[in-house]
């Protein structure tokens, strides 16, 4: 009967460690496609290499080809600054990344987009050259 017990008891401390292992391992598991990372995608908003000021880039997560011009899809957004810079911290992972804005010199508004791979803990510089509708 005592060997039972212990038996039992020792089963029951073995599935608890694993049970435990498991609930850390999957706490502390990478956090792919998701902004806060150690990685860094940054770059310029271009139309034929003018900086497009004040444009919007959004990011996909978990993309490797264009999800759609609907930006309610998009996981997350930032406006570039008066010189076309945007950047984003994130994980590794598979991205794409969407952008638009106004050309003053030709009165038109202009998009594009380009799908990035980023690695743990890279600084990435991907340019999102735009064009007329």
């Amino acid at each position: 009967m005592q060997t039972l017990i212990f038996s039992t008891m020792n089963t029951m401390r073995t599935l608890s460690f694993f049970g435990s292992f498991l609930l850390l391992a999957f706490l502390f598991s990478c956090k792919k496609n998701q902004l806060g990372g150690k990685s860094t995608v940054s770059g310029k908003v271009a139309h034929h290499s003018k900086a497009i000021a004040n444009a919007r880039v959004f990011i996909k997560f978990n993309a490797k080809e264009f999800p759609g011009d609907d930006t309610t899809a998009y996981d997350d957004k930032v406006r570039a600054d008066g010189d076309g810079n945007y950047s984003f911290k994130c994980y590794k992972g598979d991205y794409y990344l969407y952008g638009y804005g106004y050309d003053f010199g030709i009165s038109k508004t202009v998009i594009g987009g380009v799908p990035v791979h980023i690695r743990n803990k890279e600084k990435l510089e991907v340019n999102v050259a735009v064009s007329e509708d």
